[in-house]
Formats: C-alpha cells, structure tokens, sequence
C-alpha cells in the first residue's frame, strides 16, 4: 500500500543547534541604514548553494497540454514548519556545475516522470527571484517548461523519488487556477507562493483584459 500523506503532522518542536544544523544557520549582520545609523538584523541563511551558482533552487512551471486546454502540472508534499500539506509547483535544489535549465529538467523528471523541454525565449528563464529578503537570503529562479503529451514517456510517468520524498502529482486547467486555489486553501491546503502569484497574475490579467 501506498504511503499516504494523510499520516503527516508534527509531533513536537524543539531548539536546534546551529552545530547541528544541516539545511539552515543564522547569521547577525551589521549595516548602515539610510540615516547612516549602525544597525543590526538577524538572518537565515541556507549554506548549501553551490559555489559557482548564483541561485540555491529552480521552480517548474510545467505546462501540460491537454485536448481541454493548458494545464499546470502541481504537487501535494507535506510540509513540517507549516505542519501542512502544501500545493506547490515541482522544484528543487541546484546540484554543483548545473544551470536552472539542467536542474529543471532533472526534478522534473524525478519528482513527476514527466520529460519536459524548456521554453525558448525570455519566458524560459525567469530573472533570480528572492523568497523573503527581510528574513533569509534563499533565491530561485522560474524555469518554464513544456510537456509534450504524446510522447510516449509521457503517456504513464514514473517518479524517481527519493527514500524520504513523498508527492502526490496532479494539474489544474490555468484558466479555473486562481479559483481552484481559494477552493483548495478551503480544504485545508496551504497555497506556495509560486502557485498562488502565478494564479494571481493570470486572475489580473483576465480581469484588467491584458494582452
């Protein structure tokens, strides 16, 4: 039987060492502020970015087209420090020497068997977006991606999760998606940011009749 993520919750919280601290450490900084007053801030930081990149992780907006029309490829992972089962796009850390394009493609695959190929033009890409700049230094970029449905690898895809990775894949049509959303958070969801900005921006620009 399949592990379900009904089974998830957090049992208790407690301090962590920053000694042993694998995916997160803080950090006190001292700036000057605009009154050239000597100020102070506390950080998170994830210590893990690869030397040579200049972003720790790549988001996937994976577009699934359907005979119905476009749909957005998501997932259900349960998250511990929301204690929640989050609705998320595929993503995942940039490996040492990988570009966001490599890496996409690569957790695309992993986290949903789906092979996808990665848009061409300014879309494909996204410029280095900053999760929460007041609270942590952690950056990704957007890699849009799209999947070809009548290739064959795509008829019945098989993730490659890992031991400890358990998501549950399934789309929604883009057009219904900000409302999808609301309905989901009713359920008990919680929305990621990318999911609900995306949705946002679609919801914007359907009402205000952009092009």
């Amino acid at each position: 039987m399949a592990p379900l993520l009904s089974n998830c919750k957090v049992i208790k919280e407690e301090p962590l060492s920053p000694s042993d601290a694998k995916w997160t450490t803080l950090k006190k900084i001292t700036y000057n502020n605009a009154e050239n007053v000597t100020k102070f801030w506390e950080s998170a930081v994830r210590p893990t970015r690869p030397s040579n990149s200049l972003i720790d992780a790549v988001g996937i907006v994976a577009i699934l087209q359907k005979p119905g029309g476009s749909e957005l490829l998501l997932q259900k992972q349960f998250r511990p420090p929301i204690d929640k089962i989050c609705v998320e796009v595929p993503a995942g850390l940039v490996d040492e020497g990988e570009d966001a394009e490599t890496c996409a493609v690569r957790e695309l695959k992993e986290e949903t068997g789906y092979v996808g190929k990665v848009i061409k033009g300014d879309l494909g890409v996204t410029p280095v977006m900053y999760n929460d700049p007041g609270f942590c230094n952690t950056n990704l970029q957007m890699v849009h991606v799209h999947v070809d449905m009548s290739n064959p690898d795509n008829q019945n895809p098989k993730p490659e999760l890992e031991e400890n990775e358990f998501i549950e894949c399934f789309s929604i049509p883009l057009k219904t998606l900000y409302a999808e959303c609301k309905k989901l958070e009713s359920e008990g969801y919680a929305i990621d940011a990318r999911v609900l900005t995306l949705a946002e921006g679609i919801e914007v620009a359907r009402q205000f009749k952009i092009t």
